[in-house]
């Protein structure tokens, strides 16, 4: 089984300051960043690093996976 990435990025988040907004279209949710001020979509279930660090990159924190 892969590794899941969800859990750890929502904490990330969360601490940064980021909050959830909204329920998205399916397995979406949708937060705000409040460094770049920005709406961004995070899935439930992130199987890979490199889409973990991307979400990170849109929510203006550096990588950490």
């Amino acid at each position: 089984m892969a590794p899941q990435f969800d859990k750890a990025l929502r904490k990330l988040l969360s601490e940064a300051g980021c909050e959830l907004v909204r329920q998205g279209k399916g397995s979406h949710e949708i937060w705000r960043s409040p460094i770049t001020a920005q709406n961004f979509a995070v899935p439930v279930g992130i199987p890979s690093r490199h889409t973990a660090n991307a979400i990170l990159r849109q929510a203006g924190l550096p990588k950490a996976f």
